[in-house]
């Protein structure tokens, strides 16, 4: 009895590590392939979100290619001028910022030298030069190479998600359909409620996301055009990437709102975005997210936590936006393949 508990526990002993050592190289396969592992992610994002457009135009006799079509250009037109608005905010008030910044600086290195805080001006100074040689050293020619092959990344990575996007919109049934293939009647029925509950929770998600960031930006962005502070615009542009981060991304991005106020302003208008930004997050939190989110990101916070963890550190800003939704994504496709068969299934695609 003995000899066969033992070689019972044995044998699941070496099927745990042989499970962990194939997870394992499979991290490292997706880590060494990511400059197609993201675009290909952010990608199915995309399509999951823009899908309900396409078939929407779809049933209504419109071509599938020409929804496709009008859905992207329709995208990168809000993409484009969003774009444009920052570009043209920066450039038309980058000589009030530097003259004010100045000031600011001079006001923060007082305020930091009187309080309790064992710094002096000279400390900060040594941080500020310590920060500008880094910077001149980094923009310097000798890293101009890597540079723009950072670039060149970044744009490959771009093109391919443009091209992966068109295709999951414009054949998604037929690729979902064409990956069911080698799966028996009952398998592909499993696979075909939980393709279809995955995507409706993946698409779900980018769009409350996205609604919540709007509501964000345009609360706190208001708050800064009231009040005067430069580059009110580009601030609340990154106010709405940085809610795509849970939990710590509209934090981080308000309390640079609030910085940035603080320099160029004064202190009590600084205090009024920081009001601002903490009734915009509790609106958000406690309202919003409910509202909008709740039957689609039904994770435990700590759950959320982890993963947005776990992907800062597997794939830096990348790993931070997309590890909430996959890890959505993958509980909601769990759950929807341990259910009960149901009685018929419509063949509905992942992605379109």
């Amino acid at each position: 009895m003995w000899a066969a508990r033992l070689g019972r526990t044995t044998v699941r002993v070496l099927l745990m590590v042989l499970g962990l050592v194939l997870a394992m190289v499979a991290g490292y396969a997706l880590w060494r392939l990511r400059l197609v592992v993201i675009p290909l992610l952010i990608a199915l994002l995309l399509a999951a979100a823009i899908s309900p457009l396409v078939r929407w135009m779809y049933r209504r006799n419109v071509p599938r290619a020409l929804a496709t079509w009008i859905s992207m250009l329709a995208a990168v037109t809000v993409v484009g001028a969003v774009v444009t608005g920052v570009v043209w905010a920066v450039s038309n008030q980058w000589h009030q910022l530097v003259s004010s910044s100045n000031l600011g600086f001079s006001r923060l290195e007082r305020l930091v030298a009187e309080g309790p805080l064992p710094f002096t001006t000279g400390d900060l100074r040594q941080v500020r030069d310590a920060a500008l040689d880094y910077l001149r050293d980094h923009l310097s020619f000798s890293n101009a190479f890597s540079t723009l092959s950072l670039l060149a990344t970044l744009t490959v990575g771009l093109l391919l998600a443009v091209v992966v996007l068109f295709f999951f919109l414009k054949d998604g049934p037929r690729i979902w359909a064409f990956l069911l293939q080698p799966m028996d009647a009952d398998r592909r029925a499993k696979a075909t409620r939980a393709g279809r509950d995955a995507l409706e929770t993946m698409g779900g998600y980018v769009r409350g996301i996205t609604l919540v960031a709007l509501v964000d930006a345009v609360g706190i962005g208001v708050v800064l055009l009231v009040l005067g502070v430069p580059l009110a615009l580009p601030l609340a542009a990154i106010v709405f990437l940085g809610a795509y981060v849970p939990i710590i991304g509209a934090t981080l991005s308000g309390a640079f709102a609030v910085l940035v106020t603080f320099v160029t302003n004064t202190a009590q208008d600084a205090l009024i975005v920081a009001i601002a930004v903490i009734v915009v997050q509790q609106l958000e939190g406690n309202i919003l997210q409910p509202l909008i989110m709740g039957h689609v990101l039904s994770l435990h916070p700590l759950v959320v936590l982890i993963a947005l963890t776990a992907g800062s550190i597997l794939a830096g800003i990348a790993g931070a936006v997309l590890a909430v939704p996959l890890t959505a994504v993958a509980w909601t496709a769990t759950t929807s393949w341990r259910k009960e068969p149901a009685t018929e299934e419509p063949a509905t695609p992942a992605s379109g």
